[in-house]
């Protein structure tokens, strides 16, 4: 299991909205300046629209914007409205890959990893990464 830049890029992306939650909509550019292309970014965010995760703002003073609080959006929505569901091992997402799916013991370990990713990736918000303490990260770090 690997995050593409989809995850990661949708990541950097809402943390940015997060720090400048208040301060009315980003515009594109602003949001871009955190290295990824104007283009891809934009598709990003329309995933992140469209999951209720940002809100668009048209005009000249327009951008993009949290359409929640910080705290009540986190990484795994995030990597969910990017990437989809994450899974350890192809054989959760489709039980045709593997003729032994049905009575696989080993498949079982990999939804038990696979959920527990995505249940930390649900326990983190987009506050916890601004106070950057409740994963083990203190501000003095």
């Amino acid at each position: 299991m690997k995050l593409s830049t989809k995850g990661k890029y949708g990541l950097y992306a809402m943390f940015y909205l997060a720090q400048h939650a208040g301060n009315g909509p980003q515009p594109l550019k602003a949001v871009a300046e955190i290295g990824v292309p104007e283009d891809y970014l934009e598709q990003l965010l329309g995933n992140l629209r469209r999951a209720g995760l940002v809100t668009t703002v048209r005009g000249a003073q327009g951008g993009y914007q949290l359409a929640k609080a910080p705290e009540e959006i986190t990484v795994g929505d995030i990597i969910d409205a990017t990437e989809g569901p994450l899974t350890i091992s192809e054989c959760l997402s489709d039980e045709g890959c593997c003729h032994r799916s049905g009575q696989c013991r080993t498949r079982r370990v990999w939804e038990y990893l696979s959920n527990s990713i995505n249940d930390l990736l649900q326990s983190i918000s987009l506050r916890d990464m601004l106070e950057q303490e409740e994963f083990g990260v203190t501000k003095e770090s």
